[in-house]
């Protein structure tokens, strides 16, 4: 305790001792744990938004920083950098495609899940036009899986007879793509064909449905001369 001065003869005053600052207490494993996460979430969602509209090469750290309300040295702690960043939200979005389509959904049904889904967040489609724009021919191994494994899907659906034996696999999965990212990527021209615009719920849904009767006359048996289906005993 310290005493306080006060005018000559009288006793000294008692007073107290002044506030100590308290010790900063060291965050838990789990907040440091939440706090990571959530910068990452918000760095890819910045990311997602500033490669969507100008590319990777038009892409800035200190923009994608900016927009996430981070330091943008968080960028190369956790991503190594812009284009790990780039690589990350390719491998996530690879993943959750993997996970998108059922093995026994109708091709018509995935379609149009893809379609609502490109149309509610038109992002992902626009980046990988830049993607395609840049000739970035990089493999993203959970892409390859993704493909490769839908292509085995498009496969057994032919052979179950889902899907019109001369229809190559390959080349129907790029038709039904362009199908789906046509009024994602080309809003204005699919406005002019259709009178709707693409981010309406009428666009949707009538789109959709168009797509659906499309693809279900994929599944009627082709009748080619001299064609036998897979399988099938001549």
């Amino acid at each position: 305790m310290t005493t306080k001065r006060s005018r000559p003869g009288a006793a000294p005053e008692a007073t107290e001792p002044p506030d100590r600052p308290r010790p900063r207490r060291a965050p838990k494993t789990e907040e440091r744990q939440r706090d990571a996460e959530r910068s990452r979430k918000l760095l890819l969602d910045a990311a997602l938004e500033e490669f969507a509209s100008h590319g990777l090469a038009g892409a800035r750290v200190q923009d994608i920083a900016e927009r996430a309300g981070v330091n943008k040295q968080l960028i190369s702690y956790y991503f190594g950098g812009k284009h790990g960043l780039y690589r990350e939200l390719q491998r996530e979005w690879a993943e959750r495609e993997a996970l998108f389509a059922e093995e026994y959904a109708p091709l018509e049904e995935v379609a149009v899940r893809y379609l609502e889904r490109g149309l509610a967040d038109p992002r992902p489609a626009r980046l990988a036009i830049w993607r395609g724009l840049s000739g970035d021919t990089q493999e993203i191994p959970e892409e390859t899986s993704a493909i490769t494994a839908d292509l085995a899907r498009l496969h057994r659906a032919r052979e179950r007879g889902e899907i019109s034996a001369d229809m190559d696999p390959g080349f129907l999965r790029l038709a039904v793509m362009g199908m789906v990212m046509a009024p994602i990527v080309m809003p204005q021209i699919a406005k002019e064909a259709s009178g709707l615009d693409p981010s309406s719920p009428e666009f949707q849904e009538q789109y959709g449905e168009q797509i659906r009767r499309f693809l279900r006359h994929l599944s009627v048996p082709a009748q080619i001369e001299g064609y036998e289906p897979a399988g099938r005993e001549p």
